[in-house]
């Protein structure tokens, strides 16, 4: 069994790993977000809930005691908000963590520049790329609320293979990356529908 910290629980591809986690495996939940009461009902007995902002230290501090996984699904001040992470699983010893990005932060995607809109992104990123945690950075396609799981995976370095990808694929990512603490460790993954 293992403790699964849930950065911003509200997150779309976050609500979709929720009902995986319960669904799939036997996982204890531990959803972290602002505003505890955006989230629908979740009657589980292996979950616990706390309000709180990743950019207050402590708090977050205080959630990552007894957690094997940490799953951040942010927005906001990327850059702040995985300085922190960052400082709080090493102050915890915590040490995995999945880390949801965007493509095109390594100008990746053929024909595209997205310039300095992804800036927050390419610099949490880089902040996370230099830490010691064994982490996994996804960097999602367009997001869908498609019903499918279907996906492919490309590294830091290769070219972007599709422009979509669906929530609950990712969410699906996220899961196995979860419940399997050994794979694509210290990898950033492009996650995109394949093309057909």
């Amino acid at each position: 069994m293992s403790n699964v910290l849930i950065l911003g629980a509200n997150g779309s591809i976050a609500r979709h790993a929720i009902d995986l986690f319960l669904n799939e495996t036997d996982a204890q939940l531990t959803l972290y977000l602002r505003n505890s009461h955006r989230l629908r009902n979740i009657n589980s007995n292996r979950v616990r809930i706390i309000e709180g902002d990743v950019l207050d230290i402590e708090k977050l501090k205080e959630a990552m005691i007894g957690q094997d996984v940490v799953y951040a699904n942010l927005a906001g001040d990327l850059e702040r908000m995985a300085k922190n992470i960052v400082e709080a699983m090493n102050a915890i010893g915590v040490k995995r963590l999945i880390f949801i990005s965007s493509m095109g932060i390594y100008d990746e995607v053929p024909g595209e520049k997205y310039g300095s809109i992804l800036d927050p992104y390419r610099k949490s990123a880089a902040i996370i790329e230099a830490s010691d945690l064994d982490y996994t950075i996804l960097r999602p396609a367009w997001l869908t609320d498609k019903d499918e799981i279907d996906y492919e995976t490309t590294q830091k370095g290769e070219p972007f293979k599709g422009s979509v990808v669906s929530r609950e694929s990712v969410a699906h990512l996220v899961v196995k990356l979860a419940t399997s603490p050994e794979l694509e460790v210290r990898r950033s993954l492009g996650v995109n529908k394949p093309v057909r």
